[in-house]
């Protein structure tokens, strides 16, 4: 094989996914996985179960199991995903099962989705023969607030106006 400047090529990209895998994580007291964007989406496999919180700054596609937050610029929750927790992305796309809150400016649950949960929004679109349980918010920025999570998913921290309190006669 000829190489054209008398220099090798650099090695596969898989050569360099051990880097990523070795980093410590010991400044973060909870679970979490963060991926950078490098070009293409970070997939969670079929195989794979996450347990804690997943942070991207790019898409992430996940295809297995999330047992955590998930805060990214565009998600897909495929055919056979199951997500437990919250999701703060612009984009959002279920096709598989999600419980907790959706926070997103553009949202589509496609016919094969099962949302059980709230969904804060700017766009909603639901296909026919999607499950959905819960309540749909239109926001102006659903993104701008704050999850905490609780046993069931999450739950807004930070929200529109709150009610003023009720004046009672003592």
């Amino acid at each position: 094989m000829a190489f054209i400047g008398g220099k090798k090529p650099d090695p596969a990209p898989a050569a360099k996914a051990p880097e990523t895998l070795t980093q410590p994580v010991t400044s973060k007291p909870q679970s979490s996985v963060v991926a950078r964007d490098k070009g293409g989406p970070s997939v969670v496999g079929m195989d794979l179960t996450v347990n804690g919180n997943l942070t991207s700054n790019g898409e992430v596609h996940i295809e297995g199991e999330v047992q955590g937050d998930v805060r990214c610029a565009s998600l897909i929750v495929g055919d056979n995903a199951r997500v437990t927790g919250g999701v703060v992305a612009e984009d959002v796309v279920v096709r598989g099962n999600l419980m907790g809150t959706i926070r997103g400016m553009r949202v589509t649950l496609q016919s094969s989705s099962h949302v059980e949960g709230d969904i804060f929004h700017k766009s909603l679109a639901i296909e026919q023969g999607a499950f959905f349980e819960g309540k749909s918010r239109r926001a102006e920025d659903p993104t701008a607030v704050a999850v905490d999570s609780t046993s069931t998913g999450t739950t807004p921290t930070a929200s529109a106006p709150s009610a003023k309190p009720s004046n009672s006669l003592n």
